[in-house]
């Protein structure tokens, strides 16, 4: 039997890990889930057949290279810094190797090599990157095989908290990395087009310029937008395409809310804070405020973002028990994003009987004999409990069967990619369909960049 090794055990794992067991005898495969951690490769391994945990340390390179000699490909699920050290390895021994994140340049760099190689390097091979690319260039090629210019490209993806569990002011609770979410939007300055003219958004504006998303079923979203929409015109061969844009979808009012932690400076990460690990919640906030030998912190603080006390605003600051003064950070040498992290852990924390939610939303206006039409596809996937959350999900079926279709010699095409041509998405979304993850799609009336407002022309 042939091995597939997977390198990392970490939540998102665990629908990757089920799928690849319940594939493994029908394609004739043995699964060897590796970490440092030997008791959490165990623990993900759990009954599933022909799954084995191994003890694994990328920076043992003799015990690296051990391991990945005899399997087929390999799926690398760690932090994404360490894929290029699992990639070099791959690259000597010459095996194909399968990630969830980002091309980086150091990743790209490898590409010739790869080729020479006949090897296949699959990378942004999750959600978002992954099946973003994947639907995105089903739609654009159908557009385009019947004889369609693409004038207007809008993507959106969140992870959000399923509607039924959707249970505090704020709209949200944390679904996936936390620290994500507190840093996000930060080193660098948004950049996109709008009918054909360069925008740019700065962090400190970031979370003040939305769009609206409507969502049948499902009611209306907001999206702020990402760093690296212009990068997708060279990927997506949209270099003469009027709008293209990219976001984070969020409920309506979290990112008006969020504004206030950036404008008092609390997301900041650059530098740490004084007795940090003593200093009440309460301090926290005060730190970042005038100096008064008679009013409060709370008092200080609406003075400082002029909020009102009926405002819904203040609610949201109220609900995250914000101005606590015997709850401690608890963290020596905190930055403030770290401090504000762990506040927000605490309240925004799913519960055990929690649901997850990834929201998907493609906006696709384009030309054709003269006419401007324009697909609405939206994607929604709710979890099923903790364990097979809608994030790992939405993250390991794509892994798992592109690993799969890359063993079995149904994509073939050498080289360092990510999901784009039609070899990798088209059967990919077939099967991705019949789990439960598939678009709705709707033509709609082309009105534009944004015409329920949100960004300004």
């Amino acid at each position: 039997m042939q091995q597939i090794l997977l390198i990392g055990a970490g939540k998102s794992t665990a629908v990757l890990i089920k799928y690849l067991s319940e594939k493994s005898s029908e394609e004739n495969f043995t699964l060897l889930v590796a970490d440092r951690d030997l008791s959490l490769a165990k623990k993900a391994v759990q009954n599933h057949q022909n799954c084995h945990a191994i003890s694994f340390d990328i920076f043992d390179a003799e015990s690296c290279e051990t391991y990945i000699a005899p399997v087929a490909i390999v799926i690398s699920m760690l932090p994404a810094r360490f894929h290029i050290k699992i990639a070099k390895v791959c690259l000597k021994l010459k095996k194909n190797l399968v990630t969830a994140s980002y091309i980086t340049a150091e990743m790209k760099a490898l590409d010739v090599e790869v080729k020479k190689a006949g090897l296949i390097f699959m990378n942004e091979i999750g959600v978002d990157p992954g099946i973003d690319h994947m639907s995105a260039m089903h739609i654009i090629d159908r557009i385009r095989d019947n004889g369609g210019k693409i004038i207007m490209f809008e993507s959106f993806c969140g992870g959000l908290v399923a509607p039924e569990n959707d249970t505090n002011l704020w709209n949200y609770k944390f679904t996936w990395n936390p620290r994500n979410v507190v840093v996000a939007g930060q080193g660098g300055v948004a950049e996109f087009i709008q009918e054909g003219k360069y925008k740019y958004i700065p962090y400190h504006r970031l979370f003040r310029r939305t769009e609206f998303l409507d969502i049948e079923n499902y009611g209306r979203f907001e999206a702020y937008a990402n760093r690296n929409s212009l990068d997708y015109r060279k990927a997506y061969g949209l270099d003469d395409v009027l709008t293209l844009y990219r976001g984070t979808i969020r409920r309506v009012g979290f990112s008006r809310a969020w504004n206030m932690f950036v404008q008092l400076g609390m997301t900041d990460d650059s530098f740490t804070m004084e007795n940090s690990e003593d200093m009440t919640y309460r301090e926290f906030v005060n730190s970042f405020l005038p100096y008064s030998p008679t009013d409060s912190v709370e008092l200080k603080l609406r003075h400082n973002l002029k909020i009102d006390q009926d405002d819904s605003m203040w609610e949201k600051l109220i609900d995250i028990d914000l101005f606590n003064s015997k709850k401690t950070i608890g963290i020596k040498n905190a930055t403030p994003a770290q401090a504000l992290q762990r506040i927000l852990e605490e309240q925004w924390k799913l519960a055990p009987e929690d649901k997850d939610m990834l929201v998907m939303y493609h906006k696709l206006g384009y030309e054709i004999k003269g006419k401007k039409k324009q697909i609405d596809a939206t994607m929604v996937c709710i979890g099923k409990n903790q364990t097979e959350t809608a994030m790992a999900k939405t993250v390991g079926l794509p892994v798992g069967i592109a690993t799969i279709k890359i063993l079995k010699k149904e994509i073939t095409t050498p080289g360092v990619h990510l999901p784009i041509s039609r070899e990798v998405y088209e059967p990919i979304l077939r099967e991705l369909q019949q789990n439960g993850i598939n678009f709705k799609e709707k033509q709609t009336t082309y009105l534009g960049y944004n015409p329920i407002g949100g960004v300004s022309n």
